[in-house]
């Protein structure tokens, strides 16, 4: 008799488990499909900080923050944002099967919020996600969002692009060009995870969200995986963000203005710099001891440069080496130069 009562009940849950399935849509299928794909390759990043007991003066470990991660190659690199681990003395990364392993930080673009970090873990333990190309997307794209909100792991949520090309900024006030807008819901916790296409592909880092409340409102901003393709090299191998250099040093924005100008303005040009060769001049004196504006800085290749923040963003886009096109203004008139750009120093 009871085992006649197992078979039917068996029969009635596979056929409703049938149903389910016959009647999902190819929507439903594919969001099942993405998430089960991609979720081992997002981990769980712990912030720790040291501090000493005032009384005691003991150390210990205290939480001071927890975030999300994407396993980036099967050598243990992680990438996240740099504020989820800002300040910490002890970074742990937890992998899906719940094993949890010591993080060093391998390279920080404060300017991107990106952070490199690396594990030991076994190269089966770890499932790296195919890289998109962010260039290609659309608004109305389809988009995933999986991270730790809260503390609640291996979350998703799905939206759509719903803009391109938004600019936010970074946690030392630098300006993030280019950013994915999504309303995937973004909470705190998601920060550092991934957010991927309709064919399980890597399409960028969730870094923020537009809210009032601090909790997601249907705008989350993602840095386009393209940009990060192009950082992730140099943090690898340098520890930080190399720009190319110009050789000069910048003076306040106000001179320029003072003058009526948008623009950079050069304090000094260095010797033996491309900025030196190519004719460029600084700040000087007259005859009378009067300080004399020197060359401002208005565009680099096809950039119009108004500030410091563009002038960084332009170089970003070069290597040392490369020859570009330089616009100033000197004595009220716009010139051109070209010059080649060096290795910026430490």
């Amino acid at each position: 008799m009871l085992k006649r009562w197992l078979i039917g009940f068996l029969s009635i849950f596979m056929s409703a488990s049938t149903f389910a399935q016959q009647f999902a849509t190819n929507d439903e299928q594919n969001t099942i499909q993405v998430f089960q794909h991609a979720s081992p390759s997002v981990v769980y990043v712990t912030n720790q900080a040291i501090i000493r007991d005032r009384y005691s003066y003991d150390v210990r470990a205290v939480p001071r923050g927890t975030g999300t991660g994407v396993i980036w190659n099967q050598d243990g690199t992680i990438i996240t944002n740099y504020h989820v681990i800002d300040g910490a003395n002890k970074i742990t990364i937890t992998l899906q099967d719940q094993s949890s392993w010591p993080a060093k930080v391998v390279g920080i673009a404060p300017s991107k919020d990106l952070a490199v970090l690396k594990i030991e873990a076994p190269a089966e333990k770890l499932s790296a996600l195919p890289l998109g190309d962010s260039n290609r997307l659309s608004v109305g794209h389809k988009v995933l969002a999986i991270g730790n909100p809260f503390g609640l792991d291996t979350t998703l949520t799905v939206g759509v692009v719903s803009a391109l090309e938004r600019e936010i900024q970074s946690t030392n006030q630098r300006t993030i060009r280019n950013v994915i807008q999504t309303d995937a819901a973004i909470n705190p916790g998601n920060s550092g995870g991934p957010l991927i296409n309709s064919r399980g592909e890597l399409i960028g880092i969730n870094t923020a969200i537009y809210s009032p409340s601090g909790t997601s409102v249907g705008i989350g901003f993602a840095i386009p995986i393209n940009t990060v393709k192009h950082i992730v090299p140099s943090l690898i191998a340098n520890g930080r963000l190399v720009r190319p250099s110009l050789g000069i040093e910048i003076g306040p924005s106000h001179w320029a203005q003072r003058y009526g100008l948008k623009g950079v303005p050069i304090l000094k040009v260095s010797r033996g710099t491309p900025a030196e060769k190519s004719g460029l001049q600084g700040v000087r004196r007259n005859k009378w001891g009067s300080v004399v504006l020197g060359d401002v800085i208005i565009g680099l290749g096809s950039n119009v440069v108004e500030n410091y923040d563009d002038l960084l963003s332009a170089l970003e886009k070069y290597k040392p080496g490369d020859r570009v096109k330089l616009d100033y203004v000197r004595s009220g008139k716009v010139r051109q130069t070209q010059l080649v750009l060096a290795k910026s120093t430490p």
